[in-house]
C-alpha cells in the first residue's frame, strides 16, 4: 500500500484601494488537505463516465496521496487510473471540503491540473447545498482541449453579471440564472480568457500558478498569477488584494445581492469525464476524430490520462472578523485512521 502522506510519483466591481484585512482560517497543506476534505462517492450529479473512489481505495490504487517530483514537493495529488481500460467508467476523485464559507479570500497554489485532455472535465470550484439556491462559484474549470479557463457562476433567478467592472475576462453569458432564457441550460454567467498559462497543457508547462478568488457582500473577484508573477504577499502569507495585484481576470458584480445567492459553499476539486459538458461538445471538438464517441474515448485510452491529475500545493481561506466557517461533514467516503 502506497503511504497516503508519503507517496513519491515517478512523473514528470472596481477594486478598492484599500488594503482588507484578512486572517488566515483554514491551511489545506499537505496532510491537513486530506484531514479536512471528504471523498465523494455517488453517482456523478453531471452523468460523467467516472467512478468516484472513496479515501482508502484511492490511496491503495496510487491515485491520491502525496507527491515529490524534481519541481514539487510534498503536493497534494489527485489523480486517475491510468492503466486500466474502463467500460463502467474511468476511476478519478471528488473530494470536497468538510467546512462550508460565507465570503472570504481563497487562495490556491497549484501546480499541475488535468486539463487539455480529450474527455477530461476538471474542476476547482465553490458549491453550496441545495443546488442552485446556494450558489456556484468555477473558479477553474474546462473541457476536452480547450486551452483558456473559463469562469463561471451558477444560480437561481435573480443575477446578471455586469460588464462595466474591470476585468481582463471576456464576457460570454451574462446571466447567472441555470435556467435564463437564450442561453443554453445550466451555461451560467461565463467570463472567459485565452490566455493559454490559466489552463490546462500551457498552465502545467508553465508550474501552474496561484488562483485568488475573493467572495464579499458586493462582488466575486478572480484574479490568475502565473508561477513567475505571484505576488509577494501572497506568497508571505500575508495577501491584499489591491491595485497592486492589477485587475482581475474576472469580476462578477452587478444590480444583484451576492449574500442573497452565495451561502454556505464547499471547496471541490474534481475530475470527471465526458458528461454534461465534455460529452455534450464532442462531436464539435477535435478530439470527435479520435473516437467516436467520448464514452469510447475513455473507456479505451487509459494511456491518454497520464497527465490527467491535480497536484496542489495548498488551498487557504482568509477571512475577516465575522466570517466565520460552518462544520458540515457530507456522509460518504471511507476514512483512513490517523496517522501516529
Amino acid at each position: 500500500m502506497l503511504s497516503l502522506f508519503t507517496m513519491a510519483l515517478l512523473v514528470s466591481p472596481l477594486i478598492s484601494s484599500t488594503l482588507a484585512n484578512y486572517t488566515l482560517s483554514q491551511d489545506y497543506t499537505g496532510r491537513a488537505f486530506y484531514d479536512g476534505f471528504d471523498f465523494f462517492t455517488d453517482a456523478d450529479p453531471t452523468n460523467g463516465h467516472v467512478k468516484y473512489l472513496d479515501k482508502e481505495n484511492a490511496n491503495n490504487s496510487g491515485i491520491a496521496g502525496l507527491m515529490s517530483s524534481s519541481t514539487i514537493n510534498n503536493a497534494v495529488y489527485l489523480g486517475m487510473d491510468a492503466v486500466n481500460e474502463a467500460p463502467e467508467g474511468r476511476r478519478s476523485i471528488r473530494v470536497q471540503s468538510q467546512k462550508a464559507f460565507n465570503r472570504g479570500l481563497f487562495i490556491a497554489d497549484i501546480a499541475h491540473m488535468p486539463g487539455g485532455i480529450c474527455s477530461t472535465w476538471p474542476a476547482f470550484w465553490l458549491v453550496g447545498p441545495n443546488w442552485p439556491a446556494s450558489g456556484e462559484i468555477d473558479i477553474l474549470e474546462g473541457v476536452n482541449e480547450q486551452t483558456g479557463n473559463s469562469f463561471t457562476l451558477h444560480t437561481g433567478p435573480g443575477v446578471v453579471v455586469s460588464n462595466n467592472a474591470s476585468f481582463t475576462g471576456q464576457l460570454v453569458t451574462p446571466n447567472c440564472d441555470v435556467n435564463a432564457p437564450g442561453q443554453d441550460k445550466n451555461a451560467g454567467c461565463t467570463i472567459s480568457t485565452n490566455d493559454t498559462a490559466t489552463y490546462g497543457k500551457g498552465f502545467n508547462e508553465n508550474g501552474g500558478g496561484v488562483y485568488a478568488t475573493e467572495w464579499t457582500s458586493s462582488a466575486i473577484n478572480i484574479w490568475f498569477f502565473p508561477r513567475n508573477a505571484i505576488p509577494a504577499d501572497i506568497v508571505q502569507g500575508n495577501p491584499r488584494p489591491c491595485e497592486s495585484w492589477g485587475p482581475p481576470r474576472a469580476v462578477f458584480s452587478g444590480d444583484f445581492k451576492v449574500d442573497d445567492h452565495f451561502k454556505d459553499l464547499n471547496i471541490v476539486f474534481d475530475t470527471t469525464f465526458c458528461g454534461d459538458w465534455a460529452g455534450k461538445v464532442w462531436a464539435q471538438s477535435s478530439c470527435a476524430s479520435q473516437a467516436p464517441t467520448c464514452e469510447e474515448f475513455v473507456t479505451k485510452n487509459k494511456s491518454a490520462f497520464r497527465e490527467a491529475y491535480w497536484a496542489v500545493n495548498s488551498v487557504k481561506v482568509f477571512e475577516k472578523m465575522g466570517d466565520a466557517p460552518k462544520l458540515r461533514t457530507r456522509s460518504g467516503g471511507a476514512v483512513l485512521p490517523p496517522l501516529p
